[in-house]
């Protein structure tokens, strides 16, 4: 062969080698236009609706009819990207303001220096670290107290897992699939379960007890996978899925020469830092508080840190700004990702969706049609992530078919938690997960690597109990 021929060759080698995945923005504006291009295809429909207990709507079963067809244009198709970030605003400044408080906090080392005291505690028992403090988040997932304020805590997970010399997906991992194996079962949320059981006519929180042994199933997996993970990486930094920049939002340190002394100022701004997020789960159960509430306490933990460090304004207003855009690439994703929903809602082919997988349950029998439900949901929470809003979309349809199926109420209610809960951890339309993917700094193309396979156990677990449920006729109703 010539060495003209070879030097022909070798580029195309070397392009083969370097291929890498579309930008999350381009793989969800294919998302867009493949759902413009379903609006075509999909026909128009519309379910009646009534208004339920705290304002909630909730489909009225056997009222579906079709309208008329309304698909996307190509200004629609624009129109809702622009939509999407109006109507993400609340969760994309949340992000920005976190991101920016976190930097005012990190500057005055009082995290770091926390982080060393617990790893010297704990030397070489960082596997334990990691467990407690997912079994901790995971508790508090299934009570249903942390779940939008989840995003909070995971700038506290990049900088354990920083200090252990692992990667940020092992950051986000012990905060948020703690929280969410936890939350996929929702034991004792009232938003999800307790919702749920509420259309389905059950008493509120029946079935608890089966609930926890699901739920002691999902942790004890979850756990293993993040430290079968994490102690690949540990060993072998190169094996991480992040490469070789594993923190990307944040500066790379020697850990080492942090020290793991408390000084009266870390001691006040970590107080601080826990008062704020303290009396923001209190309003969320006593005063209704959502994510507004949320943007204005951490600014206000910004600020008192600010003065308790004697950081300065303009000093404060540096570190803050610089914070937010560490996060604003991520925080822009979660408004285009609610425009594929906007879109989709916005032609009215969402009640088709749910009409046709209350056909598509009809044929089977109570064990399968019960798998049917658990991964029908996951699917539709792939383009409605929000918990309660798919309750109020599909319950008053499983409920029924349920009957029809010879399949108990707890098994739908179950189906439900499960689908929506397993989900969220590999949708890009879930503003929660966005965020908090944002504040790592850690692209979904890279997440889904290694969430995925736990996502599939996630399912094969769910499968074995709810059809464990079917046959012991789970009860009441």
């Amino acid at each position: 062969m010539s060495t003209a021929k070879k030097s022909e060759q070798e580029p195309k080698q070397e392009e083969k080698k370097n291929f890498v995945l579309p930008d999350a923005y381009v793989i969800l504006f294919g998302i867009l236009l493949l759902a413009a291009a379903l609006t075509y295809i999909i026909p128009a429909g519309s379910f009646e609706r009534e208004v339920a207990e705290n304002d909630i709507s909730v489909i009225v079963p056997g009222s579906y009819e079709q309208i008329e067809q309304q698909p996307a244009n190509v200004l629609q198709i624009f129109q809702a990207i622009q939509a999407g970030m109006v109507g993400g605003a609340e969760l994309i400044f949340l992000v920005l303001i976190i991101g920016g408080a976190f930097a005012v906090i990190e500057k005055t080392g009082a995290i770091d220096n926390l982080i060393m005291k617990t790893i010297n505690k704990t030397r070489n028992k960082e596997w334990l670290l990691i467990i407690v403090v997912a079994a901790l988040f995971s508790v508090f997932g299934g009570l249903g107290i942390i779940a939008n304020a989840v995003i909070a805590f995971i700038p506290i997970g990049i900088i354990l897992a920083r200090a252990m010399k692992m990667d940020a997906i092992i950051g986000v991992s012990i905060i948020y699939l703690g929280a969410y194996s936890g939350f996929a079962i929702g034991f004792l949320d009232p938003l999800t379960t307790g919702f749920a059981q509420q259309i389905a006519q059950l008493p509120l929180f029946s079935g608890v007890g089966y609930r926890v042994l699901i739920y002691v199933t999902i942790l004890v997996a979850t756990i293993l996978y993040i430290l079968r993970y994490a102690y690949k990486v540990k060993n072998d930094p190169s094996r991480s899925i992040m490469g070789e920049d594993r923190f990307p939002n944040y500066q790379e340190r020697n850990m080492d020469q942090v020290s793991s002394k408390l000084t009266t100022t870390h001691k006040l701004v970590l107080g601080l830092l826990v008062l704020g997020i303290s009396t923001y789960v209190y309003g969320v159960f006593q005063l209704g508080w959502a994510l507004s509430e949320m943007s204005a306490i951490f600014l206000m933990i910004a600020v008192g840190t600010a003065l308790i460090d004697r950081m300065g304004a303009n000093a404060m207003v540096s570190e803050f700004i610089n914070g937010a855009k560490g996060v604003a690439y991520g925080a822009l994703i979660i408004g285009m990702a609610r425009s594929i929903v906007v879109l989709l809602e916005d032609a009215h082919v969402l009640d088709t969706v749910v009409q046709g997988l209350a056909v598509l349950l009809e044929p089977f029998n109570s064990v399968v049609a019960a798998i049917v439900m658990l991964i029908g949901n996951g699917l539709f929470n792939l383009i409605v992530s929000s918990g309660s809003g798919q309750a109020a979309i599909v319950m008053p349809i499983m409920t029924p078919l349920a009957d029809l199926a010879d399949i108990p109420r707890q098994v739908a209610v179950q189906a439900y938690t499960m689908g929506d809960g397993f989900t969220n951890m590999l949708t890009p339309l879930s503003g929660v997960l966005m965020a908090n993917l944002a504040i790592a700094g850690v692209p979904w193309t890279k997440w889904i690597r290694f969430a995925i396979p736990l996502a599939l156990i996630w399912f094969a677990i769910g499968i074995v109990y709810l059809s464990i449920a079917v046959m012991i006729d789970w009860g009441p109703m």
